[in-house]
């Protein structure tokens, strides 16, 4: 069973860099067609679909935060991170991090995904 959980601060002041781990076990992230994404969660709104790096290091972002966002990996560690510069307040939510397979774009809601992490809450203090 694959499992995967998310770390990182919970608390970043605003302008900062947001820097989140996920961590994956039960499988290899270089899986063939394993997908592995960031959504968020922001208070009283629906899932945001962030980005996804691919089994093979291919990168793909929402058009909304690519100016911002980067994602990477290391394989040796079986990990995935995401960065995310110049947060603001509206960067406030909860951050999963989540696999789909065969596919970069997920479901719309979290438990339909094949794999996600518990989440973790991050707020942005202005």
């Amino acid at each position: 069973q694959v499992r995967l959980q998310e770390s990182g601060p919970g608390l970043v002041n605003a302008s900062q860099t947001l820097s989140l781990t996920c961590t994956v076990s039960g499988g290899s992230i270089t899986t063939n067609q394993h997908y592995w994404i960031w959504i968020r969660q922001p208070p009283g709104k629906g899932l945001e679909w962030m980005g996804a790096i691919t089994y093979s290091g291919n990168t793909y972002y929402s058009q909304s935060l690519k100016s911002r966002m980067s994602i990477s990996r290391d394989t040796s560690k079986n990990q995935f991170t995401l960065q995310l510069t110049s947060v603001t307040p509206e960067d406030t939510a909860v951050y999963y991090c989540a696999c789909e397979r065969g596919r970069v774009l997920g479901p719309s809601t979290l438990t339909e995904y094949d794999y996600w992490g518990q989440g973790t809450q991050v707020t942005v203090s202005s």
